[in-house]
């Protein structure tokens, strides 16, 4: 009889031990698959480095310096690479995520974002100071155009159909159109006064241009080159996402502490939610099914159910939490994680998806403020 419960025992931790297995396998499979791959994050700082985060031990491994005033991060879809901007130094910079070298293109005052074409062979940006839109050559690192833009370009977008350039002209408060193999404009068309971002269907039919110091948003026929109109919405926005079909534009609001959705078909501010007390930024999942929105005031994180129209219960991740990104598992699978960059506490959160909860926080020691994370 005594044998007997011992092999039950036996038998119960055993599949006890391999639930565990199972779970710490789905957490960090990339390690576990083959031991030379990696899955890294990348976090600028506000004292001018990326720091390198390995999102399977959870620890910060590398500190590189990259520059002062890192306007944008991003990650590289096809090739071991994070680019970057450093607006006070005046360049882009490429790290190569193997060796950790780094490399810097110039390219003339205040460059602000980057935005790269489909094929990822070339990425485009603007030269805020010179009014110029720029191309540079992936492959080469070289400048491959330029061409004049209205008065103060910030941001520089390649439209889904890679024929335009949609450039956001904030001092001139235009829009304007250029073609993505010359680079030469083609057409201006006033918007809001001092617009900050641009969002454009995926057909590249329609454009919504947004300022942070309006209430209204400005909608743009990209094919006629013309202003459709100018909706109104609950407060100045800080943020807006697009659903990756074009259905929906979701934009927040802090002052008025809502997330607005806006049929993109019809022009019309549609549903609003209540969303914590200061959200400032947020990140939409691939099937545009949840939204993760920071509340900068509060030290939450709240999930929406974008379906459903539902905010859940928030998760604390500590004071000011800002940019968010999702781990990258694998072309074929779901993220597990959201990372969050704290810049009060100098964290970086790290939440499971799978509970939408607290995992850890890793101490960066500094400000962070960008995030882009790499497998490879």
């Amino acid at each position: 009889m005594p044998h007997a419960k011992n092999f039950r025992v036996y038998f119960l931790l055993t599949i006890l031990a391999a639930f565990a297995l199972i779970i710490l396998l789905r957490e960090h499979r990339p390690s576990f698959l083959r031991p030379d791959l990696h899955l890294n994050a990348y976090v600028s700082t506000s004292d001018g480095y990326l720091l390198v985060v390995d999102l399977v031990s959870l620890g910060v491994v590398n500190k590189i310096y990259a520059g002062s005033a890192i306007s944008d991060l991003r990650e590289h879809a096809k090739r071991p690479e994070i680019w970057g901007v450093s607006s006070a130094g005046g360049y882009v910079f490429v790290l190569d995520v193997r060796s950790n070298q780094l490399e810097k293109i110039p390219l003339g005052p205040s460059p602000l974002e980057l935005d790269f074409s489909a094929a990822g062979n070339r990425v485009f940006t603007t030269s805020a100071a010179s009014d110029q839109l720029i191309a540079i050559n992936v492959a080469s690192r070289s400048i491959a155009g330029r061409a004049r833009t209205a008065s103060e370009p910030v941001q520089a977008r390649i439209a889904p159909d890679q024929k335009t350039i949609v450039v956001v002209n904030r001092r001139s408060s235009t829009l304007t159109l250029h073609d993505a193999n010359t680079l030469q404009m083609r057409a201006s068309i006033p918007v809001i006064p001092q617009p900050d971002a641009v969002a454009i269907l995926p057909d590249s039919s329609v454009a919504f241009v947004l300022s942070r110091s309006q209430n209204r948003l400005s909608v743009v026929d990209l094919q006629r080159a013309v202003l459709l109109a100018n909706l109104e919405l609950a407060g100045r926005p800080s943020q807006m996402l697009l659903k990756p079909d074009g259905g929906e534009l979701y934009v927040i609001s802090p002052e008025a502490h809502v997330l607005q959705a806006i049929n993109t078909w019809t022009h019309e501010v549609g549903d609003t939610l209540l969303v914590g007390d200061s959200p400032a930024s947020a990140i939409l999942s691939e099937d545009a099914s949840e939204m993760y929105v920071a509340d900068r005031s509060a030290g939450h994180i709240f999930p929406v159910d974008i379906v459903n129209r539902r905010v859940a219960k928030p998760i604390n991740v500590g004071a000011s939490p800002g940019a968010m990104r999702f781990d990258l598992s694998g072309p074929d699978e779901k993220p597990r994680m959201l990372l969050v960059a704290d810049e009060s506490s100098g964290d970086l959160g790290v939440l499971r998806l799978r509970t939408d909860s607290l995992l850890t926080l890793i101490s960066l020691g500094a400000q962070p403020q960008r995030l882009a994370v790499k497998l490879f």
